[in-house]
């Protein structure tokens, strides 16, 4: 940082989700202050499960989170991938201790709620970070020696940097990279969350288990130490635009879903209210960082969910950025292009494989057969050995 202003200033963070909350904690832990200001009045998570991969566990280790996220967290005993018009399994990779084995961490699902609870409390208990809410981030100004940004009540706050952790729709990505709004997929996103009680006995299932239909797929697996069932249907639809954690016109959900394997409709049958998202992402961008300011999770990479990936690449993000801000926490500026040098292909190829998951999940016909051939002949350890790109690094 040099001389002047800045060196005792806090990084300021925009946007106090799961990236921004995990941002704040890495970057404490090296003991730099940090001011997390969230626009909404209050810090939650809207949502339903999320996978975590071993990668994010390896991540979780480095800041010491790895065993509170574990006490909320369920984990399945296989991926399965079965067909959504026969049933029949596809392929099945075997998680518990022959995953954990290979990957040296462990493969688990949470709600969205609980692991953002875990960073929040993390966040709480360590007095370099203050958590601030109702402060709507509308315009920064790099000072090449600090930054200042502007609230949406007009009022100025200064801090040495600035962290986007704004999400999709992020604003200070609008004035880094300029790249217009997201890429809206096509596919929407159905979810609900049951209570075990509410699923017929036969249906629940301790794996994760995914139903693979023409232009459609439906994924039930548990959640919170097994006292939730997270059940998400997704198929093509060009009806919507942006809308976010709207509810869904159930109907729409069984048109597309008829003639479907009798448990995927059941199930479907179970559910009272959905939330309907639809999906977004952006092309991969090479340059998310400029002087005092970066991007991290999905406002640098925001991914089709096909990988499951979101929170544990945007927890990665946060663990690397804290490590280059520690390494040269003079020369901000170059710690953030370095943090993004570390980041940006890894985070494009889960990008890119996100949206090819996302064919092979909803593919028909002949692409279907090739698909189930392919899959279908792979045995546990070449599946592992197929994912550890994804799973085995960070």
């Amino acid at each position: 940082m040099g001389h002047g202003k800045g060196r005792n200033l806090p990084f300021l963070i925009a946007g106090g989700g799961i990236g921004g909350l995990v941002a704040a904690y890495a970057l404490a832990l090296k003991g730099f202050p940090v001011r997390v200001l969230e626009q909404s009045d209050g810090f939650r998570e809207i949502g339903a499960g999320i996978q975590l991969g071993p990668n994010i566990f390896q991540a979780l280790e480095k800041i010491g989170l790895k065993d509170a996220i574990l006490e909320d967290a369920w984990k399945p005993g296989a991926l399965t991938m079965r067909c959504g018009l026969t049933g029949k399994v596809i392929t099945s990779m075997p998680l518990g201790s022959q995953a954990e084995a290979y990957f040296k961490q462990p493969y688990a699902v949470t709600h969205r709620h609980d692991i953002h609870g875990v960073y929040l409390k993390a966040c709480q208990g360590n007095n370099l970070i203050s958590l601030e809410t109702t402060r709507e981030v509308v315009a920064f100004l790099d000072h090449g020696d600090r930054v200042t940004v502007t609230l949406a009540s007009g009022a100025e706050i200064e801090g040495c940097a600035l962290i986007g952790c704004d999400g999709l729709w992020s604003k200070i990505r609008e004035e880094i990279v300029g790249d217009g709004k997201p890429r809206v997929s096509g596919h929407i996103a159905y979810r609900a969350v049951l209570k075990r009680e509410e699923v017929p006995a036969d249906l629940w299932q301790p794996d994760m288990v995914l139903y693979a239909g023409p232009r459609t797929h439906f994924v039930q697996y548990p959640l919170r130490r097994g006292e939730l069932y997270n059940l998400v249907a997704v198929f093509h639809s060009d009806r919507y635009v942006e809308g976010w954690n709207a509810e869904g016109d159930k109907q729409l959900l069984y048109d597309h879903f008829e003639g479907q394997q009798p448990n995927v409709l059941r199930m479907l049958e179970r559910i009272e209210t959905w939330r309907f998202w639809v999906l977004c992402d952006r092309e991969p961008a090479k340059n998310w960082s400029k002087g005092r300011v970066t991007l991290l999770g999905d406002a640098a990479h925001p991914m089709l969910q096909y990988l499951a990936q979101g929170a544990c690449q945007a927890t990665e993000d946060a663990v690397w950025l804290a490590e280059m801000v520690a390494a040269q926490p003079d020369d901000l500026p170059a710690a953030f292009l370095a943090y993004q040098e570390q980041r940006y292909l890894r985070t494009a190829r889960v990008q890119i494989m996100a949206r090819v998951y996302g064919e092979f999940f909803h593919a028909r016909g002949p692409t279907a057969e090739l698909r189930d051939q392919m899959l279908g002949a792979r045995t546990p350890q070449q599946a592992y050995e197929g994912i550890n790109w994804l799973y085995g690094a960070m």
